[in-house]
């Protein structure tokens, strides 16, 4: 696949060739919300907690005797059917993440990059940084290739100059070459290459035909 190579001023320099086995895969639909939901899974924290009728804070007297009363039997304030009481088959801290296959979060990762450059959001610009690391500079650069959409960038490098210019910036990503995020590389609306992560993403990703 051929792409074309733009200059930070948004003018074409050149061509690039992507390796198909990356950037040339149809789409897999299944395997993507796979990814997807494995990653929200994992980022999810899982500390709601409620409190049984043993771990509520209350009296454990009847509140009236068992008989002659006309009301039901009840036997502390605690019981869940009471205002205040405990809760039944509440949540519990727990772990929600979990792991998926290698193969299939790389072929996830690759299938995305495909998609995106087949539905022509994906952009390939030469290798800059932001010397200054002020985002006034950065957004000056995104100017000529987004008009405020969410933007992924991704870097050939852990660039931290570029990062601590586009930190301000909401709907402005970062993802490395050997960190990609499926959630936030597939709702992309738009996806900046830099040149030297179209090589390295090749060399990263690309594995013999099975």
């Amino acid at each position: 696949m051929e792409k074309k190579v733009y200059s930070i001023d948004g003018k074409e320099l050149r061509t690039i060739n992507l390796d198909d086995k990356v950037f040339g895969l149809p789409v897999n639909e299944d395997v993507i919300y796979y990814a997807i939901t494995n990653e929200l899974a994992n980022k999810r924290v899982g500390t709601a907690c409620t409190k049984t009728r043993a771990e509520v804070h209350g009296s454990n007297a009847k509140p009236y005797k068992q008989k002659g009363t006309g009301n039901a039997r009840r036997g502390d304030k605690k019981s869940p059917i009471m205002v205040g009481g405990g809760t039944i088959f509440g949540p519990k801290p727990r772990d929600y993440s979990y792991s998926i296959p290698k193969k299939e979060k790389r072929l996830a990762m690759k299938t995305i990059l495909s998609l995106q450059a087949q539905a022509d959001r994906l952009t390939v610009v030469e290798d800059f940084t932001i010397e200054s690391g002020k985002t006034k500079d950065l957004v000056k650069i995104l100017k000529n290739f987004t008009k405020g959409e969410r933007t992924v960038i991704l870097l050939k490098d852990d660039d931290k100059l570029i990062k601590q210019a586009g930190r301000n910036l909401p709907n402005v990503y970062f993802l490395s070459y050997n960190r990609l995020r499926a959630h936030d590389l597939f709702y992309g609306r738009k996806v900046i290459m830099l040149e030297g992560a179209a090589k390295n993403l090749s060399d990263f990703y690309a594995e013999e035909a099975e």
